[in-house]
């Protein structure tokens, strides 16, 4: 073999050695060592709120378009609210004929109450009465025998005593029948007092239906597609429209390899393919408890014959820093480069007051990473 094959073929040699470490330094992979972890399985994600009514209804007004900006109590569509004021109403005048029937109740409670203090007083009057012809009758039957009085005076004193008796009773028990109208009297108010919350109840219902009829903005934020149609029939459930709030984070989906140098607080470098390579800073606010798949609805079953070991993922949500105008512009479902270099110092003041069950730095442990493994 002449000089110049030998030359040529060293010379191949080393490109080709000088491209394959081109190609590990690239991809962070031994014999390069780094501390940066990145993903592209990462989105920015929002509480998207469905605005459905809780009443049924024809679309009177739609104040709302789509896409529009909209703040906390803005009217977005008003249902015709004619039937439910009317209820409204109907449910008012039964809590006050309620009352009324309380009131009337309360004034037979002391008209009866009255009737018994008439009543006791007429069985003290016939007491005495009852006291006077006994009296008078032993007085008769001591001077009977000795003829001081006749047999006529005697059977009249006998009988004032029978009906000084009689009246007695009389009067006994009407003091028990009044008393037992007191007793039913207050069972009804009892009984009106319960009608008269189930009314009360009834108005509060009414109330809440007529307030219903119109759908309100439930925070700030920018509406979706509006799909209220003036004239619509809408019932209970129909979706009106959709509500993303303010206020957005970022869940990036890390191999389960690239997790164990993470911890809460750690920054973050966000690359947003909407903003055309721009950067967000932000910091890593919790850990999934379980890997995504443990939340499908079909679980991978590895208790078969064949298994393949296949590296999981868990859902890590990031945190965005504030004040940063670019962030304004962040709507839930963008696609997200997310960056995380684990050796970085957490920030203290992201750290959760109570412990996450779900800190990696609890579950694998060691030095972190050296490898930067790209999704």
């Amino acid at each position: 073999m002449s000089m110049s094959h030998v030359i040529r073929a060293s010379a191949a040699i080393t490109v080709g050695i000088v491209g394959a470490l081109l190609i590990l330094q690239s991809w962070q992979l031994p014999p390069f060592h780094g501390s940066v972890e990145t993903t592209e399985n990462a989105y920015v994600r929002g509480k998207v709120t469905t605005l459905s009514p809780q009443v049924t209804g024809y679309v009177v007004a739609v104040n709302a378009q789509d896409y529009q900006h909209v703040h906390a109590g803005d009217v977005l569509v008003q249902i015709d609210d004619r039937i439910y004021r009317q209820k409204l109403k109907q449910a008012e005048a039964t809590l006050a004929m309620k009352r009324a029937a309380l009131q009337n109740s309360e004034q037979s409670q002391r008209a009866a109450e009255a009737r018994i203090r008439s009543s006791e007083a007429q069985v003290a009057s016939a007491n005495a009465a009852l006291d006077v012809a006994r009296s008078t009758a032993e007085r008769v039957e001591a001077l009977l025998p000795r003829g001081a009085t006749t047999q006529s005076a005697a059977d009249q004193a006998h009988g004032t005593l029978a009906q000084a008796q009689a009246a007695l009773h009389q009067a006994e028990s009407a003091v028990e029948v009044t008393r037992q109208d007191l007793r039913s009297i207050i069972v009804n108010r009892n009984s009106l007092q319960a009608e008269i919350e189930n009314a009360a109840a009834a108005v509060e219902l009414a109330r809440i239906d007529l307030d219903n009829t119109r759908i309100v903005a439930p925070a700030d934020g920018q509406l979706g597609e509006v799909g209220a149609r003036l004239g619509q029939y809408v019932s209970v459930g129909t979706q009106l429209a959709a509500l993303v709030p303010e206020q957005v984070w970022v869940v990036a989906n890390f191999k389960e390899t690239q997790l164990s140098g993470m911890k809460v607080g750690q920054p973050v470098t966000l690359t947003v393919d909407a903003l055309h390579g721009e950067t967000l800073a932000g910091r890593i606010e919790r850990f999934s408890p379980a890997a995504g798949s443990e939340f499908a609805v079909l679980k991978a079953d590895n208790a078969t014959g064949n298994f393949t070991k296949v590296t999981q993922r868990l859902p890590v949500r990031i945190a965005i820093d504030p004040d940063q105008p670019l962030a304004k512009r962040l709507a839930p479902g963008m696609s997200v480069v997310v960056t995380v270099d684990t050796a970085a110092k957490a920030s203290a003041a992201l750290t959760p007051v109570s412990p996450q069950p779900s800190d990696p730095s609890q579950a694998p442990t060691g030095q972190p990473m050296a490898e930067r493994r790209s999704s």
